[in-house]
């Protein structure tokens, strides 16, 4: 005959609701898109250094972590952008910390990464329709960024990798408005800023 045991049982702790991790996540990506939009556009080229570490720990890692808190929401259109966006800008720094790959992988091997990110940008555009017109003019800025800078890869054309420098500061300007929105909303406990 086998005894049971009978354990207490343990009140689970209220969960306090997560702050949107949203500003954070759009706050990361504008911040890094804009550093590197600025060296590939040509306006200050030194940006392409300077954004290295940016990349790692702001676009990468904290963007990352917004992805993981949207998770933890059921946001699963936060989750899949803040945590993919996230990995972009990880690869992003390994592959230019790392001069030995990105000479293996040459320019047909970074257009190649840049078209992979085109494809899942364009169809997260068609998830964007439904949320709101700010993440919606975003995913379309920013998939049009990308079809730039494949293009620019591919080609080897400066011009068309300015022209996604241009369009990539234009994405880091609409994804600061949403950032801001998110958090100045949150903040005031109102629509101040509409998106």
């Amino acid at each position: 005959m086998t005894a049971t045991i009978d354990y207490p049982t343990v009140a689970t702790p209220a969960r306090s609701d997560f702050a949107d991790p949203g500003s954070l996540g759009l706050g990361a990506f504008a911040l890094t898109t804009f550093l590197l939009s600025l060296a590939n556009s040509g306006i200050v080229p030194a940006a392409g250094a300077a954004v290295l570490g940016i990349a790692l720990f702001y676009g990468g890692i904290a963007q990352v972590a917004a992805g993981l808190w949207e998770f933890a929401k059921g946001n699963t259109f936060g989750a899949t952008a803040f945590t993919s966006y996230g990995a972009f800008w990880l690869a992003f720094w390994w592959l230019e910390t790392n001069p030995a790959v990105a000479k293996q992988a040459g320019a047909l091997g970074v257009g190649s990464f840049l078209l992979a990110w085109t494809i899942f940008t364009a169809f997260m555009t068609i998830a964007a329709v439904k949320t709101n017109r700010v993440l919606l003019a975003l995913f379309v800025v920013l998939t049009l960024t990308f079809i730039a800078l494949t293009l620019g890869a591919y080609t080897g054309i400066e011009g068309i990798t300015q022209l996604g420098g241009w369009l990539g500061l234009l994405t880091a300007f609409v994804a600061w408005y949403a950032s801001a929105a998110v958090v100045i909303n949150a903040t005031w406990k109102r629509g101040v800023l509409p998106v």
